[in-house]
């Protein structure tokens, strides 16, 4: 089968073939389906069937925008730059998506000129505007400012707004969040202890949920709390995988454990496999974190042996993990210069892929690809892989270098993380790794929407922490990572 004729086939009769509890023993109505490049992308709704009339999808501010402007089921509740343009072009601009407060480069953007939008457009990238604490440990400037609004000074007080451009996070999969934001905003109650994790991760959820509400949606009056209860309530029963490969078929038949009621059932706390040996069961760390295809590893079949060869190489393909803010000036770790890692040194959550503790990370996304601001060849060679958008580039000085010796420094940024929101120097450049299921149906990747494709991902990290991988080696990491 192949993906021209599910129209024909029709996706209850693919349900139905799919050898799973859902399919087995229904109701099919649970299970949203969805073709993208490699397979079908699949949300199983753990409460029944979806219910539209959720105020998830309600517009509750002024702009109308409701969640699921930004976070639509058949991109993985995130959104993608094709879809993107097709409603760009359908509705001129119109559509709330486009809204000036954050859907465009600048909120002086004009509606209808698809240049205003072109971060949008082009990389599905989101504006975010935050003010620097008063009391930052740092300075920032604005070296390249394409569209004018990097950092804007309040004309009364002086305080800066710093913006920058992100990717909107999946809305599903939230059961196993450590962190909330790309740089920890809205997660006010910690989720690092299992006892309190679900109440606190109903408190952050609803926290986020009014502030998307006041921000982006531009409410006027804050929803009620049945609203804000029921929107979280139905997140939080969503779970989103890619089901289906045009290549295998099933990807939970013989064995493999993929799609995603095996997700729903998938074991979690907060610690769980941590990489600096916070388990809370005192288990050591594991590099083996991924088995969803270990099954396929001594199959003849060639498609489903590189997505088990693809997993093997993400547990265990070696890695020189240098110069990443919270990795190597961790004292956990004694602040190593470099050290040998792999790809679940980061991504130690076990089926899930994102780390199990808040542990935001540099590890070069954020440097930019300008001639000459990049003093580090490793990263600049990885940055070079990437498809890097137009963004503002920022010079951050007087902080510490924390790899040589702790003498200030300057260094040059397109996003300064969760810096921005503590002022903390610790904390420049750092942002939370995602979850990496449902990723062949939200392309582009990183926070910042530089990898267009999973190969470019895997082509930067092949360079950032010299990999020396194969191209055999690059396409079954791929594969893998497509049938996540």
């Amino acid at each position: 089968m192949n993906k021209n004729s599910i129209d024909s086939f029709g996706v209850a009769a693919l349900l139905a073939v799919l050898s799973t509890p859902v399919a087995a023993q229904g109701p099919l109505q649970n299970v949203q389906v969805s073709a993208d490049a490699t397979g079908l992308l699949a949300t199983y709704n753990v409460n029944g069937r979806t219910d539209t009339r959720n105020p998830f999808f309600k517009s509750l501010g002024t702009n109308g925008r409701s969640c699921e402007t930004c976070h639509v089921a058949d991109q993985a509740f995130s959104i993608s730059p094709p879809q993107i343009r097709q409603r760009f072009a359908r509705t001129r601009g119109s559509d709330p998506l486009f809204a000036s407060v954050d859907g465009a480069n600048c909120e002086t953007a004009k509606r209808s000129d698809p240049r205003d939008h072109s971060l949008l457009l082009e990389h599905g990238l989101i504006r975010v505007a935050n003010p620097l604490p008063a009391n930052a440990q740092f300075t920032i400037t604005a070296v390249h400012d394409p569209y004018g609004c990097a950092l804007v000074a309040d004309p009364k007080t002086g305080a800066l707004t710093v913006s920058v451009y992100r990717r909107p996070l999946p809305s599903t999969n939230l059961g196993f969040l450590s962190a909330v934001m790309w740089d920890g905003r809205e997660t006010v109650s910690p989720l690092t202890t299992g006892a309190t994790f679900l109440a606190n991760l109903k408190t952050d959820l609803s926290h986020q949920v009014l502030s998307a509400v006041s921000v982006h949606a531009q409410g006027a009056t804050p929803p009620s709390d049945a609203q804000v209860t029921s929107i979280v309530d139905f997140e939080l029963g969503l779970y989103t995988a890619q089901a289906w490969d045009w290549r295998v078929g099933s990807l939970d038949w013989f064995g493999a454990r993929g799609g995603p009621w095996n997700l729903s059932d998938q074991l979690y706390y907060p610690g769980m496999n941590d990489t600096l040996g916070a388990d809370p069961t005192g288990d050591a760390f594991s590099p083996d974190a991924m088995s969803v295809f270990s099954a396929w590893t001594s199959t003849r079949h060639d498609a489903r042996a590189s997505i088990a060869a693809g997993e093997k190489l993400f547990n265990s393909a070696p890695m020189t993990i240098t110069a990443v803010r919270g990795l190597n000036d961790n004292a956990a770790l004694n602040k190593p210069v470099a050290f040998q890692g792999t790809c679940t040194t980061c991504h130690d959550t076990p089926n899930v892929g994102h780390h199990s503790l808040p542990l935001p990370l540099d590890i070069g996304i954020g440097h930019s690809a300008m001639p000459g601001v990049e003093t580090d060849p490793t990263i600049a060679a990885a940055v070079a892989e990437l498809n890097e958008p137009d963004l503002p580039v920022f010079l951050i000085s007087g902080c510490p270098d924390p790899f040589s010796g702790g003498a200030r420094t300057s260094f040059y940024t397109t996003d300064p993380g969760k810096g921005v929101i503590t002022g903390q120097c610790g904390d420049l450049n750092r942002v939370k790794g995602p979850i990496l299921r449902g990723l062949a149906g939200r392309a582009p990747y990183f926070h910042n929407g530089s990898a267009a494709t999973l190969l470019q991902a895997v082509n930067f990290y092949n360079q950032r922490f010299q990999m020396n991988l194969t191209d055999q080696q690059k396409t079954d990491l791929v594969a893998f990572l497509n049938s996540l």
